[in-house]
């Protein structure tokens, strides 16, 4: 079963996960996609399939003091064009911010999404 299916089905699970996972993981108010921000590996990611290790992927590297690098996304073909890209986007930049980062955009997805989302603390934390 799709978890985006199983957690709108069941908000009892999604109160007890989200109640486990407050520390790593932060709800989209747009989805029912989670990020998980795993900065040990630097990356964020959504578990994609509550039975399976299927995932979607950014990618993100330290090039510098207080400067990143954004990588790589990578979403499974199937879950395109589902917001899976922009809930992973999106915490990227909101993580560049929080932190007062300045991001390189390796990634085109990330350009096109700071594009389409021309917020001043985006725009301020970027520096290519």
């Amino acid at each position: 079963m799709a978890l985006k299916s199983f957690l709108s089905k069941t908000k009892t699970f999604r109160k007890l996960y989200f109640l486990s996972c407050s520390s790593c993981c932060t709800p989209s108010s747009s989805s029912n996609f989670t990020v998980k921000h795993e900065r040990e590996k630097q990356r964020f990611t959504i578990k994609l399939e509550h039975d399976t290790s299927e995932q979607a992927v950014l990618y993100y590297e330290y090039t510098g003091n207080k400067k990143v690098n954004l990588l790589s996304t990578v979403v499974p073909t199937e879950f395109r064009g589902k917001g899976v890209g922009k809930r992973l986007a999106e915490a990227a930049m909101d993580f560049v911010v929080e932190e007062n980062l300045k991001a390189d955009l390796s990634c085109w997805y990330i350009k096109q999404y700071v594009e389409e989302n021309p917020l001043p603390n985006y725009k301020d934390h970027i520096s290519n």
